[in-house]
């Protein structure tokens, strides 16, 4: 926007006032022209503060708006059961529930993070859900259901764009990579703030094994590791993360990232590594920022 201003001084014909008229003080007018270029125009369409984030999970699906200036929630955040079986359809009419009790209107971007990859808009294949989801089209199915777009994603995914927007990883250039340890290991690949999506890191094959049967979470508590013993699993892990793809940053999050102070310091890395920030909110802040970022 450009804006434009003259100054100019209106003459008086004064022939016919006679002899003794003395002229009054002249009469300035200011013009100003307010230029709106397509440029302004396509900056204020894309001044979107507020998305919505939707985390579809195997027990239930979650979802708020979020604020994009913050991060955080406004309002409250609404959890409905995952339907059983969680159907495609069935899930979507879950988050058409959402939507209408969220108020979200057709302005506001929506993203959705899902328990599995999500390869230009469709599921390859499913752990957490029902089967049938194994080819399916999410926007066109969302479009059936909810009427609108929406901007699907992995959860992982969601979980470090967001650690970089508004937590952990805030700020840091290079390579970030989120690692999430629960029954297995979600990954995220984050290049100067522009996600690398669907990487699957916990399946990289170490010594003989699927990495996440050895070094989750999970398997700390199936085997009923010590933290010394699960921490030169996680260092073989790692360190072998570190060595293909040398980042500049490890975030660390799932629910074990609360006690990040009795493996972290057992760790010998050249990479830095610190605890998410986010946790529980992070699957749907991520997915709401990740939306607005590809309105």
């Amino acid at each position: 926007m450009s804006v434009e201003s003259s100054t100019s001084v209106e003459g008086t014909d004064h022939s016919s006032r006679g002899a003794n008229y003395a002229p009054g003080p002249a009469l300035h007018r200011t013009r100003v022209i307010i230029l709106i270029t397509p440029q302004f125009l396509l900056l204020e369409d894309k001044m979107t503060t507020v998305a919505c984030g939707i985390d579809i999970g195997g027990s239930g699906v979650k979802s708020a708006l979020v604020d994009l200036e913050t991060g955080e929630f406004i309002g409250e955040r609404i959890r409905i059961d995952t339907p059983k079986p969680a159907t495609p359809d069935a899930v979507a009419d879950v988050c058409h529930q959402i939507l209408v009790q969220l108020e979200v209107g057709p302005e506001i971007p929506v993203g959705i993070a899902f328990p599995a990859p999500v390869i230009h808009g469709v599921i390859p294949f499913m752990a957490n859900l029902d089967d049938s989801w194994v080819g399916i089209d999410v926007n066109e199915l969302m479009m059936r259901h909810l009427s609108r777009p929406v901007v699907p994603l992995n959860d992982a995914d969601a979980a470090g764009f967001a650690e970089v927007a508004y937590g952990a990883a805030k700020g840091v250039e290079g390579l970030v990579i989120l690692t999430t340890l629960g029954t297995g290991i979600g990954s995220a690949l984050i290049m100067d703030g522009h996600l690398i999506p669907n990487t699957e890191l916990g399946h990289l094959e170490i010594d003989g094994y699927d990495a996440e049967k050895r070094a989750s979470s999970g398997q700390k508590t199936l085997q009923d590791l010590s933290w010394k013993k699960w921490a030169k699993r996680l260092q073989r892990y790692y360190s072998h993360v570190e060595m293909l793809l040398s980042p500049d940053l490890f975030v660390v999050g799932g629910g074990v990232s609360k006690n990040h102070d009795k493996f972290m310091p057992l760790l010998d890395l050249k990479t830095p590594m610190v605890p998410a920030q986010l946790r529980n909110t992070a699957g749907i802040v991520g997915a709401a920022s990740y939306a607005a970022s590809r309105a």
